[in-house]
Parts: structure tokens; C-alpha cells; sequence
């Protein structure tokens, strides 16, 4: 059976063999359109790329800095995570027309849509002000489906009599396209997920594309949706759409970040994870990196490391990086490539 690290290098071989060069935004690359991987989860496998060696840790820190809803790149920095300073300096947040933000603000980006879709943004938003705090726990069963303190209301969310009616607090003719509070949709995933009677819904779906304030983040989303779904009773599997996969530096810590994300959901609702199924809009390799791609085709995959997460958590901002166990991660040398921004 071959490795499931293959279906990259096979994806990397693809472009090289069949892409078509273009002049992008900021680099030339060789790029190819549409494109799709499955990894499995079973047994808490984690695919973590082996033929280059992944640095986990500062994935999944930015991952529990996007679960908590966070957005200022200095906390990124004060764990030692730098991938977002490039697009936090003052000139490019200049060249964005975000220059009146204060450094390190990132605008309404990944975390910010998972935990308040389309509220207002101001850059006190850059921490977590405004999520559920630990005291206050989870939601009470007299709550239902309510999403944290001060976000969707219980009368807004759908019954059979309601059919499709939207959360409260989301647009009304009155409110316009912006909710002041915004849409905890992360949280709504996990209460669904903890429920049998809804964990199989087929509209477990997380958006990082808001089109209302795309002029407001320092960079639009790259990897903008994903769903979540459950069979066989306790089997969860995540898929994720891309619209834009940068395939030498950026597509790892994707396929590694919402690995981690769908473990760490199925470990806080209590089941098991399944797979992890990336679908890929223009998938490109920069010019730039052309060298270093081809160097790692050179390179067998070793067998996937496995994951275990040690606690349990009341609350899901309450996770840290210590609490994520990666056994087992044999990989090759680092390969040396330049981050675009």
C-alpha cells in the first residue's frame, strides 16, 4: 500500500510535470488547478510530513492562537512563532490601507471568523475579549445550543417550525450585512458534535471567507472553509477547501494544522478522529522554491508519527501546546525555503 505522503509528492510531480507558469501577486510560480488529498486519523495518526521535517509545534501554536479567536501577532511572537511578521510589518499592512492599526493587528482573520464571524472589528479584538471565559464554562443544558456569552442567541437558532431561519444576530434588513456581536461558529460545531441527535448533521460547516471585511484582514484567508462529519456513530472526519496552497512551505502545516484541529475536536467531544480530506484550488510552487521541491522528491517517506492529546478540557480555549503529545516524528532534514507574503 503506498504512503499517504505520496498523494504530495505526487501533487508536487503534477505541477512541475503538467503546470502552467504565471505571474502572481507576489512571485512567479508554477501552479496547477483543482486538487484533492485524503489522510486517515485512525488510531491518533497524525500526517505530519515526513520527507522535510515539519515544525508541529509552531502549527499548532497558531492553531490554538486561531481556536481562541486571537489576532494579534504578538502573541504568536511570545511563544517564539514568527510566521505572520512579514505580514505585520508596518509596510505591508501600509500597502493593505491598514496602516492606523497598531503593530502586530492582524484585522478580522482566521480565529476571528471561527469565534465572531463578522462583528465589528476594532484592534482591541486582537486577543481573545469577548470569548467564553473558563469560570463560565459550558453551556448550561437549560441553554441548549447557545454559543458564548454575549454571541447567538437560543431563540435564533432553527426548529422544526423555524425551518432554515438564520442565528440571531446575524444580518436583518434593519442590522445590514454587520452583526455588532457576530457568530460563534466554532463553538456551535462542538455543541452540535456533542449531541447524538445532531453531531451527523451535514451542515457542520466552519468559514473564514466573509466577504464583508476581507478590505480589513492583512491578508485574505487562504484556506477559507471546512466541514465536519460524523458517521459510524463516533467517527469524525474533517474536510477543507483551500483557494490558494502555497505547496513547498504553506500546504504542510495545512495538512498538519486541520489534523490537529479535527483530533483536538473529536478528543473535546468525545470521539474518535477519522480522516482528513484537502481539497486544493490553485495549488503553486514559487520559482524560487523549485530546487528545494525537487530535493525532497529524492526522499522515501517514513511511516507517520501518532498523536495523543493528554487532558480533556472543560472550555476549547483552554488547550495548550503541552497538552498535545507527538509520538514517533522521523523525518528528513529541514529544507530551506523562503516564506512569501
Amino acid at each position: 500500500m503506498s504512503h499517504e505522503e505520496q498523494q504530495y509528492l505526487n501533487l508536487v510531480r503534477d505541477i512541475l510535470t503538467n503546470g502552467s507558469s504565471e505571474e502572481g501577486r507576489n512571485g512567479n510560480t508554477i501552479s496547477l488547478f483543482g486538487a484533492s488529498m485524503r489522510f486517515s486519523l485512525a488510531d491518533g495518526t497524525i500526517p505530519i510530513l515526513t520527507t522535510k521535517k515539519t515544525a508541529w509545534k509552531t502549527c499548532l501554536k497558531e492553531l490554538l492562537w486561531f481556536v481562541r479567536g486571537e489576532t494579534d501577532n504578538k502573541l504568536l511572537q511570545a511563544q517564539g512563532v514568527h510566521i505572520w511578521d512579514g505580514n505585520a510589518s508596518r509596510e505591508f499592512m501600509e500597502s493593505r490601507r491598514l496602516g492606523h492599526y497598531p503593530e502586530g493587528i492582524l484585522g478580522p482573520i482566521y480565529g476571528y471568523q471561527w469565534r465572531k464571524f463578522n462583528a465589528d472589528y476594532t484592534p482591541e479584538d486582537g486577543n481573545n475579549k469577548g470569548l467564553q471565559s473558563p469560570e463560565e464554562g459550558l453551556q448550561s443544558p437549560e441553554e441548549g445550543l447557545q454559543s458564548p456569552k454575549g454571541l447567538q442567541s437560543p431563540k435564533g437558532l432553527q426548529s422544526p417550525e423555524e425551518g432554515l431561519q438564520s442565528p440571531k444576530g446575524l444580518q436583518s434588513p434593519e442590522e445590514g450585512l454587520q452583526s455588532p456581536k457576530g457568530l460563534d461558529q466554532l463553538q456551535n460545531i462542538i455543541d452540535q458534535l456533542k449531541d447524538p441527535l445532531q453531531r451527523t448533521s451535514r451542515r457542520l460547516i466552519m468559514t473564514a471567507w466573509n466577504p464583508c471585511q476581507l478590505d480589513q484582514m492583512a491578508l485574505p484567508p487562504c484556506h477559507i472553509l471546512c466541514q465536519f462529519n460524523v458517521h459510524g456513530g463516533n467517527k469524525l472526519s474533517c474536510a477543507m477547501y483551500q483557494r490558494s496552497g502555497d505547496i513547498g512551505l504553506g500546504v504542510p502545516f495545512n495538512i498538519a494544522s486541520y489534523s490537529f484541529l479535527t483530533h483536538l475536536l473529536a478528543k473535546h467531544c468525545g470521539l474518535e478522529a477519522h480522516d482528513f480530506v484537502y481539497f486544493l484550488g490553485n495549488a503553486h510552487i514559487y520559482d524560487d522554491h523549485l530546487e528545494a521541491m525537487k530535493q525532497q522528491l529524492t526522499r522515501e517517506p517514513f511511516a507517520f508519527p501518532k498523536l495523543q492529546i493528554s487532558v480533556s478540557r472543560d472550555n476549547i480555549n483552554d488547550y495548550q501546546v503541552s497538552d498535545f503529545v507527538v509520538i514517533d516524528y522521523k523525518c528528513h532534514e529541514p529544507i530551506k525555503m523562503d516564506m512569501r507574503k
